[in-house]
């Protein structure tokens, strides 16, 4: 080890010694210069990352489906598990349409399919169909390496873009569907972002305004506020089931025109969370609104197969379009999205979606396929998924009857438990509840003391969130507050789903019942 030189300092390229660094180097003041390095002339370095110094936009992101009350109910979830004594044995969760976890029981030749596809070694078992196993080797060939666990082309596996074609021109009654307009996504949320991305854009008064219904799916609000776009509220009318004025359109159009540019349209049909379903010619009235008025059309379809209510029927944005002729269908652009996550299939977790653009200029239409490339490609099993919901067994095929009878079963206990949910909570005093046509919801208005709403903002709380929570906490019941979806000033909510199990259903609707009369009675 060479000595110490002491102090030096560079003249005429050469270390000349200033001073001796006997007080520096020596042993004993190792404690010294650790001092010394501490106290530097720079100040002890932060956290880079702080709430002051991130991304502002996200900060504004709020999403109530899985905000204060569902941490809470898993917070009691855990309590219950350690011996916690409650009113009640168990945490009912009504607050999400996750109908696999409130016991809603898979389609087998779905799962079928998916296992041969992710275990190909058991094409050889003989206890599988030989349908499924035909839609498992059609599928695997059309995989890299012919494994689903190999990237697929970004825009999705082209025999599953084909396969959605031919299911989107089947449904609306032979309509053409070019399986190049088709991107599959990864759930319908991810191609409703993308789409929100690309019309996102200016400063000031000129930055993107989006058109949303109030009340809204929490999606739509949450990805407009970390996009930095412009929320235009839009009110459906409860008085009429919640249906959709164009009046109120116009109003909503009108009075944003004075921040933003207003350049989108969502709709959401069936509703979520109102479960209304649109007429055919609230759509054409929609259509000629947004040719009039420049707008970019987008239409969430992902509860097309639940339509329940007598005289309602699912009518497509895009079947609608074609047939009002060429002067809307070959100039209004549309973006239609669906899932795999809703209707019957509730396969919430495989993230199985897709996307159909209309009228899309070319050039956008290569940003967009640009822009979807940069994630690689949506899950590949939920792609499988997808060609099996859009091309599920056939008559005369081994497992047409049973898909058929599942279908049909699921179905149908969803629009008993619709309207179950909606005769129970019409029998209590201070609850009134629309038909719940179609979709997986109920949005019920409340009615709430004055002295229940003066105790909330007392303690910095919404009426509703108060309400939701003290459910919470008295009966175990998981619900969302209206206040998480929007609603008309001086007007409360709760949105809960229909999906528990019949008899659990009544129970907690039983229970609902009896919190509200309660509560009612505890703050008149």
């Amino acid at each position: 080890m060479l000595p110490c030189r002491g102090v030096q300092a560079l003249a005429g390229g050469k270390l000349t010694p200033l001073y001796p660094c006997r007080t520096l180097c020596s042993p004993s003041s190792t404690l010294l210069r650790r001092k010394m390095a501490g106290n530097d002339a720079s100040p002890r370095r932060g956290k880079v990352l702080t709430v002051d110094t991130m991304n502002a936009n996200v900060k504004k992101v709020e999403y109530a489906v899985r905000g204060p009350i569902v941490q809470r109910a898993v917070q009691i979830e855990k309590e219950l598990k350690e011996g916690v004594k409650k009113p009640f044995n168990e945490v009912i969760k009504a607050n999400i349409g996750d109908a696999h976890a409130m016991g809603q029981q898979p389609i087998t030749f779905f799962r079928q399919v998916l296992a041969l596809c992710s275990y190909p070694e058991l094409l050889d078992d003989n206890k599988f169909p030989e349908d499924a196993k035909n839609r498992a080797r059609r599928i695997l060939k059309a995989c890299g390496g012919s494994s689903i666990g190999a990237y697929s082309a970004s825009q999705g596996i082209d025999c599953v873009r084909q396969d959605v074609a031919q299911y989107i021109e089947r449904r609306d009654g032979g309509i053409t569907c070019d399986p190049d307009n088709i991107y599959l996504t990864t759930g319908a949320s991810d191609g409703i972002v993308t789409i929100l991305k690309l019309l996102t854009a200016g400063e000031g008064r000129t930055r993107t305004g989006v058109m949303i219904s109030i009340p809204q799916y929490p999606l739509y609000s949450a990805a407009l506020a970390e996009l930095g776009a412009v929320q235009i509220n839009y009110y459906l009318n409860e008085e009429k089931s919640w249906s959709l004025d164009i009046d109120e359109l116009q109003r909503s159009l009108e009075a944003a025109r004075e921040h933003c540019n207003p350049r989108v349209l969502c709709i959401i049909n069936p509703g979520n969370p109102t479960g209304q379903v649109q007429s055919r010619q609230c759509i054409e009235d929609v259509i000629r609104f947004a040719a009039k008025e420049h707008l970019f059309l987008m239409a969430d379809e992902v509860y097309q197969d639940n339509v329940y209510a007598q005289g309602c029927a699912f009518h497509s944005f895009k079947k609608v379009l074609f047939e009002m002729g060429p002067e809307y269908s070959s100039t209004v652009e549309l973006a239609s999205f669906h899932s795999t996550s809703k209707c019957y299939m509730g396969e919430c977790g495989f993230r199985g979606g897709y996307m159909e653009v209309i009228n899309m200029d070319p050039e956008v239409k290569a940003q967009l396929t640009k822009l979807v490339s940069v994630r690689l490609c949506p899950p590949v099993p939920g792609q499988a998924l997808m060609a099996l919901v859009t091309n599920p067994p056939q008559p005369g095929e081994p497992s047409y009857a049973q898909f058929i009878a599942e279908r049909t079963a699921t179905l149908n206990n969803l629009a008993q438990k619709a309207k179950m949910t909606e005769e129970i909570l019409n029998t209590v005093s201070g609850i009134r509840c629309n038909p719940v046509q179609g979709a997986m919801y109920s949005f019920p208005r409340i009615t709430l003391p004055e002295r229940a709403i003066k105790e909330a903002k007392a303690k910095g709380q919404v009426p509703d969130m108060f309400y939701c929570m003290k459910l919470l906490e008295e009966t175990g019941i998981c619900l969302v507050p209206g206040s998480g979806f929007g609603q008309k000033e001086g007007t409360f909510h709760f949105r809960m789903t229909i999906l528990p199990p019949t008899d659990k259903l009544q129970i907690m609707l039983s229970k609902l019942k009896e919190f509200h009369e309660q509560f009612t009675q505890q703050y008149s």
